[in-house]
């Protein structure tokens, strides 16, 4: 798996390998300079006028430490000190004492001119505070001016952290991160500052990551075969479990059919949609291969019934907010002995009852709220959530005892105490109604078929993206239902399956 730590945890590491490991911060600078260098001469033709933008920190010191390489190859290069020079750090005052030694032209401000490219190494990822006067200047003069952009480390202005614009951000094409991605640069609008992103090994320790489980990760593609349940062939449908998807009031058979079809494509055995009785004859035309099982009105044995039958059960979607579904909903909270998945209006139903929360500790429960969702299950604006989705996520899950699927342009996974997955895959194009349904089915699908509960909601959640990224391609960006992220599903598990095997 790969480690996504924000600043602080990055900072950590640096330190640990510099005083523990004994390998100097000049060091490190010089291994990042050659890597963002040799990355450019690579993958760049045009380096006839070199701009390298460097502030005071030891960011500015990888920024010398660039433009003296190319100025020592005889490149044409013009390096500005926006930083204030009487807070230089050592390092970055002894890189830019190197540079004044070569050819290259020194500046004070960011000389408007035509430059093949610009590198950014004004601010590095310990920013946390708002860009102004100045340094929002220069940065918004580098941003218009012609040329390839590349950002060292981080773009300026953009939070490690969260992402978020910090007053100004410098616009990348491509980002040379170092060690590990930063989690800031996988959040919107962050990502898309940083344009490609680069991940170069100047050999910093990842010991303090390990540690720490507070520093987020993204499984690598062996990671998510790795969950894949088996299928073996002597088998059945028993063999792969059974569902109870209670879903769909009056009107709303549709999040039935997709959270069935997701499960099935997920590869449970058996699913059985418990839903309202207006709600037959279309599923039963829809996927016949669904047991159906209605309700006029409430019966909490025949409930009961069902979950004694079922390998795994998932509420919620287009359940509706009637007294009737108050009323499932605690009966399947209260009795439920078997993983759960709830969604949408079960989330709904559980913020309007706190009581609930109680109880989901003692149970297996896997939670799928989007970000309002989220809102209402913690009382805290969606803003607070963007801001600080780490730590409320990691308090809500403390306190509940869930696993929660946290939904967004970038999903985040975390069961308990152990350290949030952020999701790699998805496309805008899955921003349609119903694939949230889908999502839950999978979900639940892979639950059915023995997989544990975080696991499920890691390998789920992934694919679930994978498959809507190859319908976008079939379909087109604009043009995807939520029912082809579903057909899409055995696809992706296949290349997922032969990309590993």
């Amino acid at each position: 798996m790969k480690y996504l730590p924000n600043g602080a945890q990055m900072k950590e590491a640096d330190g640990y390998t510099i005083q523990k490991l004994f390998t100097p911060s000049l060091t490190l600078m010089e291994r990042a300079a050659v890597a963002c260098a040799d990355w450019i001469k690579k993958n760049r033709q045009d380096i006839t006028h070199i701009c390298v933008v460097c502030g005071s920190g030891n960011n500015g010191g990888d920024g010398f430490a660039i433009a003296r390489m190319f100025a020592k190859e005889g490149r044409r290069v013009t390096a500005v000190m926006a930083g204030n020079p009487e807070h230089l750090t050592e390092e970055a005052a002894y890189q830019k004492r190197l540079f004044e030694e070569t050819d290259g032209i020194l500046c004070d401000d960011f000389p408007e001119n035509e430059y093949s490219i610009i590198i950014d190494a004004l601010f590095g990822i310990g920013l946390s505070r708002e860009i102004t006067g100045k340094y929002s200047e220069i940065i918004k003069k580098m941003n218009a001016c012609p040329g390839y952009k590349v950002a060292v480390d981080i773009p300026s202005g953009v939070s490690s952290d969260t992402g978020k614009v910090l007053g100004a951000a410098f616009r990348a094409d491509a980002t040379i991160t170092f060690q590990a991605g930063k989690a800031g640069l996988l959040f919107e609008p962050g990502k898309s500052c940083a344009g490609k992103l680069i991940t170069a090994d100047i050999g910093i320790s990842e010991h303090t990551f390990k540690k720490d489980l507070k520093v987020a990760y993204m499984p690598e593609q062996c990671d998510y075969r790795k969950l894949l349940p088996e299928r073996k062939p002597d088998s059945n449908k028993g063999t792969y479990g059974k569902v109870l998807m209670i879903s769909g009031s009056k009107g709303m058979s549709g999040a039935a059919y997709l959270n069935a079809l997701g499960a099935y494509r997920a590869g449970a055995g058996l699913v059985r949609i418990y839903t309202a009785e207006e709600n037959r004859v279309i599923l039963q035309e829809q996927l016949p291969e669904a047991v159906i099982t209605t309700y006029e009105l409430f019966d909490e044995r025949e409930l009961l019934k069902l979950l004694n039958w079922a390998d795994t059960v998932c509420i919620g979607s287009g359940l509706g907010m009637s007294e009737k579904s108050r009323k499932i909903l605690r009966t399947v909270i209260e009795n439920a002995e078997v993983p759960c998945v709830i969604d949408a209006d079960g989330l709904n139903l559980i913020a309007e009852n706190k009581k609930y929360k109680n109880v989901l500790r003692e149970k297996r429960i896997i939670l799928t709220p989007h970000m309002k969702e989220f809102s209402r299950l913690t009382g805290r604006s969606v803003e607070e959530i963007q801001s600080s989705r780490g730590d409320i996520l990691r308090t809500f899950t403390k306190e509940t005892g869930v696993t929660c699927i946290l939904k967004d342009a970038r999903t985040l996974i975390l069961s308990g105490n152990n350290r949030i997955c952020i999701n790699p895959s998805g496309c805008a194009a899955m921003a349609k109604a119903g694939s949230g349904d889908v999502l839950a089915g999978i979900v639940t699908g892979f639950l059915a078929q023995g997989v544990k509960e975080e696991d499920a909601a890691v390998l789920g959640v992934y694919l679930h993206g994978r498959a809507g990224e190859y319908a976008a391609r079939v379909r087109g960006r604009y043009s995807i239902l939520a029912r082809e992220i579903a057909d899409n599903l055995g696809v992706v598990i296949e290349e997922l399956e032969d990309e590993t095997a």
